[in-house]
This record gives structure tokens, C-alpha cells and sequence, in this order.
């Protein structure tokens, strides 16, 4: 489902997405379509496939804030006479590029050769895509694109890989062995090991 639109790429793998807001779109997503580690598709154009992302941060913008001055009309009368004032307020998800699906359904991890437009629609990734993506001709599971979320320099990509992970344990439970393995490699990381564990 669609959830918002590109408004802003800080690097070639890092996009920023608003949130549709009301009278945007016929059916407004809920928190749950845009939450931490949900995967989104972007499409490239015809022929090219899409992006594959992973929504990593969400910022609320809300320019009136800290304005204490007066206002002419109260908020009731500004959604009637200025419907576009209360779209200033919006939410922001952070989304990560982390491969590519081919016109052909074939899935490539790691840093995309192409990059997104602006304005380009942002779709959320249904199980079934999130299979495809991460399932590999033999049909095993594959999370290629692990290193960079690591290295990304985000003091929150052990979380956001170890969300990946459990949801893909619930994808691929024939595979759920050695994805516990490197989950729990990772939750030792992530909270023992910044506080010396290892010393």
C-alpha cells in the first residue's frame, strides 16, 4: 500500500518520505504501515524495477511550534479557510536503500546503482514481496545488505537489524535456526558489548 511520497535524499541511499496526510490519499495509513524496520518499495520507472528500503527513523515537523503570538483565527476557522496551513504539520520517515528487484522479480542487496526521484511513490512491502526479496534461488534467506545497515554510523542499526531479523524468522521458519544465531551474535553487540563485555 502506498503510505507517502519522496521529498528529500540526504545521500545516495538515504531518502526522506512524507506521510500522507488527509485529503491526500483515499486510505490514510495508520502508524503500523510506516513503523521502525518496515520494508518499503520505490519504483525506478519502467523497466528498472524498484528500490528496496527500510524505514530506519520517524521526525514529526511542526512549524507552528513555539509560535506564542497571536493568532488571527482559531484552528477550526483555518481548516475551513486555509486547508493547506494545517498540512504544514506532517511526519517524516528516514528509509534506507538497501538493494533492488528487478522487472523480473530478481533481487539484488546491497548499494542500488540507481537512485529515486522526487515525489516518487512509497509503497509498503507485503510479506510476499518481503520473501522475494530476501529469498535466494535455493531457497534459502539472504540479508546481503546486513554490513551496510551496521556501518551506516546509526546509533540505531543494531535495533533496526535485529527488527529485520525476528520478522524474518516469522518469514522463513525453515531458516529460523541460523538466523537466531546471527540475531543473537547481534543482541550481544548491541548490549553487552558497549558495556565492555568483551573486555
Amino acid at each position: 500500500m502506498a503510505i507517502g511520497k519522496l521529498v528529500k535524499s540526504n545521500t545516495h541511499t538515504d531518502y526522506v518520505c512524507q506521510i500522507y496526510g488527509p485529503g491526500e490519499i483515499e486510505r490514510l495509513p495508520v502508524p503500523v504501515d510506516y513503523a521502525f524496520g518496515n520494508f518499503v518499495r520505490i519504483p525506478l520507472g519502467a523497466g528498472y524495477g524498484y528500490l528496496v528500503g527500510v524505514i530506519y527513523d520517524t521526525m514529526l515537523l511542526n512549524p507552528d511550534f513555539g509560535n506564542l503570538g497571536p493568532r488571527l483565527s482559531p484552528p477550526s476557522d483555518l481548516a475551513v479557510f486555509s486547508p493547506d496551513y494545517l498540512a504544514e504539520k506532517v511526519t517524516l520517515v528516514g528509509i534506507t536503500a538497501v538493494g533492488m528487484i528487478s522487472p523480473a522479480d530478481v533481487p539484488t542487496h546491497g548499494i542500488p546503482p540507481l537512485a529515486a526521484q522526487i515525489d516518487t511513490l512509497v509503497e509498503r512491502m507485503d510479506d510476499a514481496a518481503v520473501r522475494v526479496f530476501h529469498q535466494t534461488p535455493s531457497g534459502n534467506v539472504q540479508v546481503g545488505y546486513a554490513p551496510l545497515l551496521l556501518a551506516s554510523g546509526s546509533s540505531l542499526a543494531g535495533h533496526l537489524l535485529l527488527r529485520v531479523l525476528a520478522r524474518l524468522e516469522q518469514l522463513f521458519p525453515a531458516q529460523s535456526s541460523p538466523l537466531a544465531v546471527l540475531r543473537n551474535e547481534l543482541i550481544w553487540q548491541t548490549t553487552i558489548g558497549p558495556l565492555g563485555g568483551g573486555a
